[in-house]
């Protein structure tokens, strides 16, 4: 993990775009995409964006539910509620239902892999007993 070097003088450490990207092994874009769809509000020091551990914690679980495979307006929700100040009762909840929901999606696809995996298996064995290899 590189090390962070506070760019502003504040009580909290902050940290560049550069660190982060390296931090978490993705490109300044990227970071700046999920900018653009609202996962992330760096304040700036002249033209250089500074991101708060606030922020790094955002982008921490934004990575993580795209690791899951969730939707980018998935993510924001969870985001948003991690920021809210209310019980987390509520945020388990919708959070389990999301990967629930996610679940069944993933489970349909792994169905419809089997399918299509013994429908290639049964022409793989037609092709065979054609050209006489059975």
């Amino acid at each position: 993990m590189p090390s962070r070097k506070p760019v502003a003088a504040a009580t909290e450490a902050t940290f560049t775009i550069t660190e982060l990207a390296a931090e978490f092994d993705i490109t300044p874009r990227a970071i700046r995409f999920y900018e653009e769809a609202g996962l992330l509000e760096p304040g700036r020091k002249g033209r250089n964006r500074v991101y708060s551990p606030r922020d790094r914690t955002r982008l921490k679980l934004t990575l993580r539910g795209k690791r899951l495979g969730l939707a980018l307006q998935e993510i924001k929700q969870l985001v948003d509620m991690y920021d809210s100040q209310a019980s987390a009762a509520p945020q388990l909840r919708a959070f389990l239902a999301m990967l629930a929901r996610h679940r069944e999606q993933l489970e349909q696809q792994r169905d419809d892999i089997d399918v299509t995996l013994a429908e290639i298996r049964q022409h793989e064995k037609r092709c065979r007993t054609l050209l006489g290899q059975a």
